[in-house]
């Protein structure tokens, strides 16, 4: 706990406008799902003290499956694909877009608690936002028609969102970040991306065979296992569902 205060004290200025993008992404978020609710013509709260519930188990879970980093074979050793978008995902179904958004920020408090950051939170803020890259437009697919079909066209459209989004946000702010962290040139990252591939011969050549094939796979293995457990999970997930309803009522 001392050590993730002293780093906050240390990044204020990043904290603030990571706090600054959390809080744009979930105003979006909140504005999807009342439009929503208002075409369903659902009359409900946005947030619940069971839904807040729900939100503080998922993220928890979250949090910890965020430290199961696995390197690809395709990629330096400083990028590794983590399952932490599958219980935000499956969180995000059951209980709409802003669910989504806030399980995915309090994942990351939940990291920083048992692991922290070691890159000024510059990973942690791109953890979150390549996140809701995918989140957001697979559960707002999903919440205008709750169906089968709208569940899969939400992740097809959430894994390409957040696999070309991902790859612009490297090219664009990571890479040169991670550059100005390390004090090292634009050209030794490149240079391990080179010796892994060695048609990687500039950020987009980078960008474009190792980060996009990771955002790819993480998308379509985080879509596969939500299908596989979110019917098993569903009755539980749908009681509390319509508690809060009820109590909302």
């Amino acid at each position: 706990m001392n050590q993730f205060i002293h780093n906050i004290m240390e990044n204020v200025t990043f904290v603030l406008e990571f706090l600054g993008i959390v809080a744009v992404l979930a105003v979006a978020a909140l504005t999807a799902e009342k439009l929503i609710a208002k075409r369903n013509g659902i009359t409900e709260k946005a947030i619940t003290t069971r839904k807040t519930a729900m939100i503080g188990m998922f993220s928890a879970v979250a949090g910890i499956m965020m430290l199961l980093e696995l390197p690809m074979p395709f990629a330096p050793s400083f990028y590794k694909i983590d399952p932490s978008e599958l219980p935000v995902l499956l969180c995000g179904f059951a209980f709409g877009p802003l669910a989504g958004v806030l399980t995915e920020f309090v994942k990351i408090i939940v990291k920083l608690l048992f692991k922290p950051t070691s890159t000024a939170f510059v990973g942690e803020l791109a953890n979150f936002c390549v996140g809701c890259s995918m989140i957001l437009p697979a559960t707002v697919l999903y919440h205008i028609r709750k169906k089968k079909t709208t569940a899969i066209a939400g992740c097809v459209v959430g894994t390409l969102v957040m696999t070309i989004f991902g790859t612009l946000f490297n090219a664009v702010y990571l890479l040169p970040a991670f550059a100005r962290m390390y004090g090292m040139p634009m050209e030794a990252l490149i240079g391990m991306g080179t010796a892994i591939n060695a048609n990687v011969t500039g950020v987009f050549s980078f960008v474009a065979f190792c980060v996009a094939p990771l955002n790819l796979i993480k998308g379509c293995a985080v879509s596969v296992l939500t299908f596989v457990l979110y019917k098993p999970l569903s009755p539980i997930l749908k009681a509390s569902y319509s508690e809060t309803v009820k109590k909302a009522a």
